[in-house]
């Protein structure tokens, strides 16, 4: 029964049984993991085929769950011609390797899966190195129940079959042994220092400008990718489409952190990051991973919590979004939180836009609040911003040219003594031009 099959994104032909062992959850907080989970194998091309789950009292060391638990997952594999058996908790390498014996397929747990997807979607060089880095960092403590199994795979390359816990990664070298990973390990590190001083170097870059810095965080398909193509859609230039992010409803549809600046007339620019979502007990191997990615969160000027509004469960997506704000070191950041997607939610009385406070009520899709969002940034930046008068001789060009791609200008005078302006900028930048601030 362990069939070998292709994991291409575009493939939907692996069938799979996804176990539920609920361990100390209450019964709607494991409703919802299992909802989740089910997603998640979704979003790696899996066919579920069947649900099975099982109130654990006492977690069984070599198997998780009981004997005859056990003869259930294997008639199911049976009956449902399943590929897979995808458990909901954490497996330890001793389990995995008695399970698969027991039931004579292939067995993975949560982390190996969102693993997984994250291979299937890394796109640039930093994300590819990263999801390797987690994926090694996984198996080294599993090595020794897949070695046998490896054998048997024969050279499975990057992009055909072989087994979903190890695709990509354990494909490389066959015969992977422990001082091999933890060789490759070492070489991804120090790829990965470049390429995070390559990040930092770039990021000074963006400080230095003095433009306002928003980051788009939440938790993953809350609708942060739509927001920001949205943003570029109206307020683009001629390449906005080249700019635009991929967006599609699933999880993890993105991983790269992308930087793009808008310039909405009668707002101060701002550079806006989209970057990877948020999931609840996300791997440990992939937060330390994608540390440096993650990291430009930590430099924003303001965030951009969204929220899927018509998910039933937003708030408990919520509560994780702001634990990972706090773990990455951005739980100081102001906070505006964005309700996404309520067109969609099947109870909202809402009327959009609505604002209240620092949170706003909208769709991103159908482009509903927008203006209202670009007006509470301005307001929730107010005690980083001065207006004030300047007046710029007509010597110091460049100092006019500066202000105009990061201020709002609103009044424009050409004096005999220079160009006197309205202006709305950043505190760093009145300091910086304070010789030309007039009463």
């Amino acid at each position: 029964m362990n069939k070998i099959f292709d994991t291409n994104p575009h493939s939907a032909d692996a069938r799979a049984i996804l176990v539920g062992a609920n361990l100390s959850m209450s019964e709607e907080r494991f409703e919802r993991s299992m909802t989740e989970l089910r997603e998640l194998a979704k979003a790696c091309n899996l066919d579920v085929a069947d649900t099975i789950t099982q109130m654990v009292q006492n977690a069984d060391h070599g198997t998780l769950i009981g004997s005859g638990k056990i003869e259930e997952i294997k008639n199911a594999i049976y009956i449902k011609d399943a590929d897979i058996v995808v458990f909901s908790e954490t497996l330890s390498p001793l389990q995995i390797r008695n399970l698969e014996k027991a039931l004579d397929t292939e067995v993975i747990d949560r982390t190996g899966l969102i693993l997984q997807i994250f291979s299937s979607r890394a796109r640039t060089r930093e994300a590819k190195l990263q999801v390797e880095s987690a994926q090694l960092q996984y198996m080294l403590p599993r090595l020794a129940g897949m070695r046998a199994e490896l054998s048997r795979q024969g050279g499975a390359g990057q992009g055909g079959s072989g087994r979903l816990s190890n695709k990509g990664a354990g494909e490389k070298k066959i015969e992977l042994d422990r001082r091999h990973i933890e060789k490759r390990i070492s070489e991804l590190r120090k790829e990965l220092e470049n390429v995070e001083r390559e990040r930092t170097t770039q990021r000074g870059r963006r400080l230095n400008s003095g433009i306002l810095k928003v980051s788009l965080v939440g938790y993953t398909n809350a609708g942060k990718s739509t927001l920001m193509n949205k943003l570029l859609e109206i307020y683009g230039q001629e390449d906005s489409d080249a700019k635009k992010v991929f967006e599609k409803d699933m999880l993890f549809a993105t991983l790269d952190t992308t930087v793009r600046k808008i310039a909405a007339p009668n707002h101060r620019p701002f550079l806006l990051s989209d970057t990877v979502g948020f999931i609840d007990e996300l791997p440990h191997t992939l937060v330390k991973a994608f540390r440096s990615t993650l990291d430009e969160v930590k430099f924003s000027d303001v965030l951009l919590e969204v929220i899927d509004y018509s998910d039933p469960d937003y708030k408990a997506h919520l509560e994780v979004t702001t634990k990972t704000l706090a773990e990455i070191g951005a739980g100081d950041i102001p906070v505006i939180y964005v309700y996404n997607k309520v067109d969609k939610a099947s109870d909202s009385q809402v009327e959009l836009p609505f604002v209240k406070s620092d949170s706003i009520y909208m769709s991103a899709k159908l482009g509903i609040g927008i203006e209202e969002l670009l007006c509470l940034i301005e307001d929730t930046m107010k005690a980083k911003s001065v207006e004030c008068d300047m007046l710029i001789p007509y010597s110091d060009g460049s100092a006019l040219a500066s202000l105009n791609g990061k201020a709002v200008i609103s009044d424009t005078e050409y004096l005999p003594e220079g160009t006197k302006i309205h202006i709305s900028c950043s505190t760093a930048d009145a300091a910086k031009y304070e010789k030309y601030i007039i009463n």
